[in-house]
């Protein structure tokens, strides 16, 4: 029975752009958890508990993509070693700063939207609205942390683009 109403061969490659989100969001979610137990100085507590949020947000992501490439009707990948095979977001250290962790972590969520839009491609061309949907929703939230990361990193004098400001 074909409930997805999807060309199912259009759907091969949502599979594999979402099995390559799936690693790096694998990879991602350790990375957070290296940082919410190695992150050390002043900032303890707020990245401490940031990160926390991160890595149980990631968690439920992780399970709604698997479970998405099932409905699609597909084994997601589910080995770490293929996790670490796949995925373009490489583990780190946990010897980082607390300003590094950071900075990683920024640099991690280009990775992820970059792959994020590699899958929304994918779907828009195989007509695949629930993917889509979710991706969507991936986007925003991921851009939202991005932007609170940027602006913790960011130096008191910095200041954004004043031009609709009188």
């Amino acid at each position: 029975m074909n409930y997805l109403n999807i060309d199912k061969d259009k759907v091969l490659p949502v599979v594999t752009e979402l099995n390559v989100l799936l690693a790096d969001y694998h990879v991602y979610y350790q990375k957070l958890r290296n940082f919410h137990w190695n992150v050390l100085g002043k900032n303890f507590f707020d990245l401490h508990n940031r990160f926390e949020e991160m890595y149980d947000d990631t968690k439920v992501k992780i399970d709604e993509i698997a479970e998405r490439i099932i409905t699609l009707k597909y084994h997601p990948i589910s080995k770490l070693s293929d996790y670490i095979e796949v995925s373009r977001i490489k583990e780190s250290s946990p010897l980082l700063t607390d300003v590094q962790m950071v900075a990683t972590i920024i640099e991690d969520h280009k990775t992820l939207i970059e792959q994020l839009s590699k899958v929304t491609d994918r779907a828009e061309k195989a007509k695949d609205e629930g993917t889509i949907d979710l991706i969507g929703a991936y986007i925003r939230a991921l851009e939202k942390s991005t932007w609170m990361l940027c602006a913790w990193s960011k130096d008191t004098k910095d200041e954004l683009n004043t031009s609709f400001v009188e």
